[in-house]
């Protein structure tokens, strides 16, 4: 392949990835004016962020082995297509349930998507120095592309229209699709079945551990519409394991797992997102409804730590090969529990300092830890297992960011709620007036979330400290085995 030729392929495949996680935020920005234009209630809005997440999450098994079976460009192609109709009949949306429907459509072409777009790097990239150029680029887009969302999405919200979050998808996923039988290189298929009934009571299981979790936050964790569906969640993802372990052709051969270093990527990835779609979901409302910040200029808040992310994801791509990605991984994890919890003492009246130098602390974290944790995945896997192996990452990512952000919230307004109870005496002797309260309030509720938030960090540092072994250097490799390359 010419360098041309390579830098083309790159280009398509991180480009489906930067639309991907884009996506994840770029609705955040535009929450508020969500909110009140299709009349969410405080609960449900989380639901905008998780209807999307959530199919993403569920789905991305079935998407990744569908890539094995029928081919990984072809279904890349599919996925881009499926993604673009899917955000534009999300950006005419006129009431909450439609826009719902949009998001989780959108879910569906991500899932289809993203997986056999990291899969595809194994199949376009022979030469180890090329194969580590496309990882380090597909790395740092998937975490740099999380914090552009916010600021594209400030710009289209303040300037244009929320609805633009969404249809700013449809000509970027087009140019994909067309541009991807041109530049990259079909994969050999597997012939084998696929798992449809495996990926479907997952993601059932999932979205009713999910729905428990969120609806506990207007109502309470002993309530039938909480405990019932939480239940059936839990249920269905142990038939689910039970399931796939006796099923043929299973969508997750947990005989990938037996990989330390593979388990305690995912494993990692799950609780890092877990807690770092707090800091988009809760800032930026934080920002704006507290600092009084535009949409713009939310957007350009989080500037630093996009621009952070991107340096320190290249220092850690330069020296992976030769430290092995263990090192960064427990950086990374620590410096993301640091930022959470200097989040946690935010008030009424912090400044943008404040909320800046956790920002930056994040962006170590986020960049030392994701450019490490994607290649250590999908490191050593069969060819024919090039795609769940992905999809195993996004799993952690998205399954990760939508079970957390459920928490996050169900405590959030319960924080909220308990602090507004307090405050009564004060408001009723006219110490504090009603919109006082309410800041004050919903200012501790985030600030608690932050809190859980940093312990969700905690476990992650955890996770690499202890299970995720040091990789040999390539040169170490006379033994035998085969040597990490990026």
């Amino acid at each position: 392949m010419s360098r041309r030729s390579t830098n083309l392929a790159i280009a398509v495949v991180a480009g489906a990835q930067l639309m991907i996680t884009l996506d994840l935020t770029i609705v955040n920005v535009a929450l508020p004016s969500i909110h009140t234009a299709l009349h969410f209630t405080p609960s449900s809005l989380a639901w905008v962020v998780n209807a999307y997440t959530l199919v993403f999450g569920g789905l991305l098994l079935l998407g990744g082995r569908s890539g094995d079976l029928f081919g990984r460009r072809k279904m890349f192609t599919i996925g881009t297509l499926l993604f673009a109709g899917a955000s534009l009949f999300g950006g005419l949306a006129t009431t909450a349930t439609w826009l719902l429907t949009g998001r989780a459509l959108q879910g569906i072409g991500a899932a289809i998507a993203s997986p056999t777009a990291l899969a595809l790097i194994s199949t376009n990239f022979v030469e180890p120095k090329e194969r580590g150029r496309a990882f380090a680029i597909y790395s740092a887009v998937s975490v740099a592309g999380v914090a552009l969302g916010l600021l594209l999405g400030g710009v289209l919200t303040q300037y244009v229209s929320w609805r633009w979050v969404f249809f700013v998808n449809a000509p970027i996923a087009i140019l994909l699709a067309y541009a991807a039988p041109k530049v990259l290189q079909e994969s050999t298929k597997v012939r084998t079945r696929i798992d449809l009934s495996g990926a479907l009571i997952g993601t059932a299981g999932l979205a009713g551990l999910v729905y428990g979790i969120i609806n506990a936050s207007s109502h309470t964790w002993t309530t039938p519409s909480t405990v019932i569906p939480g239940l059936v969640g839990i249920v269905l993802l142990v038939a689910f394991v039970v399931f796939e372990r006796h099923v043929t052709a299973p969508i997750i051969n947990f005989v990938i797992l037996k990989s330390r270093d593979r388990a305690g990527a995912i494993g990692m990835i799950l609780f890092v997102m877990a807690g770092m779609y707090s800091i988009f979901f809760f800032l930026t409302q934080y920002m704006q409804q507290v600092m009084g910040y535009s949409p713009t200029k939310t957007g350009l808040a989080f500037l630093p730590m996009t621009l952070g992310i991107i340096f320190f994801a290249q220092v850690a791509a330069r020296s992976l090969h030769r430290v092995g990605p263990k090192i960064f991984m427990m950086f990374g994890g620590l410096a993301i529990t640091v930022a959470m919890f200097l989040l946690s003492f935010i008030g009424p009246h912090s400044s943008y300092v404040d909320i800046l130098i956790s920002l930056l602390i994040m962006s170590a974290g986020s960049g030392l830890s994701f450019v490490s944790i994607f290649p250590t995945a999908t490191h050593g896997v069969k060819p024919e297992e090039a795609g769940m192996a992905s999809a195993l990452v996004n799993v952690g990512q998205q399954v990760g960011g939508t079970i957390g952000l459920s928490v996050l919230v169900t405590i959030a307004v319960s924080a909220t709620r308990r602090r507004a109870g307090s405050l009564q005496s004060a408001l009723m002797h006219h110490q504090l007036t009603p919109a006082v309260v309410g800041v004050i309030a919903e200012v501790h509720g985030w600030a608690m979330s932050f809190r859980l938030a940093s312990v969700f960090g905690l476990v992650a540092f955890a996770i690499a400290t202890i299970v995720v072994t040091r990789f040999k250097n390539p040169a170490d490799d006379a033994a035998g085995g085969e040597a990490m390359v990026f």
